[in-house]
């Protein structure tokens, strides 16, 4: 009985719900706006802004550029998916940067010209006869190509773009083609080769060469510190853990600063009284070079006593030295006698 009273209200609280979910949707449909009329667009039309656009900005536009500002409400962005959807009555398949491509001349990146080596060797050859040097990736502009840069030919010729076949760089295309030397591939090295360098070197300048001896003079690309470095690291060839200065103290008997001999008390008081005899007076750091061992100074000594150097603890001077065992008298610098103000 309760049951059955029931069920005409749930009908009726039901259809009344319906009723007001249907009056909100048509209330929302009349309220939702239309979207607004688009005008037909014309290639022209677009030509045209887009000249006013490269006058006002010195470039052409592009997609994100925002709005057209000679328009009321149009957008570049708007305009490029009208020309690739076919949209405004454009056919569709094109694009704002093919459509400046074709009618402006403006580079798309998208579809560039192919590339090949002899077209690449072309303009490496007008760059080294205006620069006096072979470009490198990063060279910059090619002067002779507006748009094209050496970054992106090295790209092209690394990935296999532009038509070209890959695995290759701008650096080996030169090696091979005009013999410019490609840092990442460089000759061996060898002990006897170095040794002959620097030979050559002694003789022409009569020194021998450090790694700031610079350029190489009989080995066009090569250079001091480079081979400095190959010595150390274990490059080209070479089994590493040496420098230059061991090589030549090694072969050439050239005196090695950094690896210089230890030095002992006997060897230092026997250079000492040797001065002594030839001078009349006994050394200092001043003194100059030791003529009983040729590149030793008594500068250099007296710093390896005083900085824990070549055997020695340091803390200790060669004054200090000749006064403990020749009795020698340090001498101390006189300072002048401050007046009194009673004097003044």
């Amino acid at each position: 009985m309760v049951r059955g009273s029931l069920e005409p209200t749930v009908r009726r609280w039901y259809r009344e719900a319906m009723a007001r979910q249907s009056a909100r949707k048509t209330k929302k449909n009349r309220r939702r706006r239309r979207r607004p009329y688009r005008p037909l667009l014309h290639i022209s039309q677009i030509l045209e802004w887009a000249d006013e656009h490269f006058e006002r900005t010195g470039r052409w536009p592009t997609i994100s550029d925002g709005k057209v500002v000679q328009t009321a409400g149009e957008k570049w962005i708007n305009i490029n998916a009208a020309l690739r959807l076919g949209l405004r009555g454009f056919p569709g398949g094109s694009s704002l940067a093919k459509l400046l491509a074709e009618r402006r001349g403006k580079r798309n990146i998208r579809a560039l010209p192919p590339l090949t080596e002899s077209m690449i060797l072309k303009w490496a050859d007008l760059h080294f006869a205006r620069h006096g040097a072979w470009p490198g990736r990063d060279a910059g502009p090619i002067d002779s190509q507006p748009g094209e840069t050496w970054h992106n030919v090295n790209a092209s010729l690394h990935y296999g773009r532009r038509g070209l076949p890959g695995g290759s760089s701008l650096a080996r295309l030169l090696d091979e083609q005009r013999g410019v030397r490609n840092p990442a591939n460089v000759p061996r090295l060898s002990t006897r080769q170095i040794l002959a360098w620097a030979d050559a070197h002694h003789l022409r300048t009569g020194r021998w060469p450090t790694p700031k001896s610079g350029p190489l003079a009989d080995a066009p690309g090569e250079s001091w510190s480079a081979i400095a470095q190959a010595l150390y690291a274990g490059q080209r060839g070479l089994p590493g853990g040496s420098t230059l200065a061991r090589l030549l103290a090694a072969h050439r008997g050239v005196r090695n600063r950094k690896g210089a001999a230890p030095l002992t008390l006997k060897k230092i008081l026997a250079w000492a009284d040797a001065h002594f005899r030839r001078t009349g007076g006994w050394p200092n750091a001043r003194a100059g070079p030791i003529v009983e061992a040729p590149g030793e100074t008594w500068l250099a000594v007296d710093r390896a006593l005083w900085n824990e150097g070549r055997g020695w603890s340091g803390r200790t001077t060669l004054a200090r030295l000749l006064a403990q065992h020749r009795d020698v008298r340090p001498r101390r610098p006189t300072r002048p006698r401050r007046r009194r103000r009673s004097e003044e």
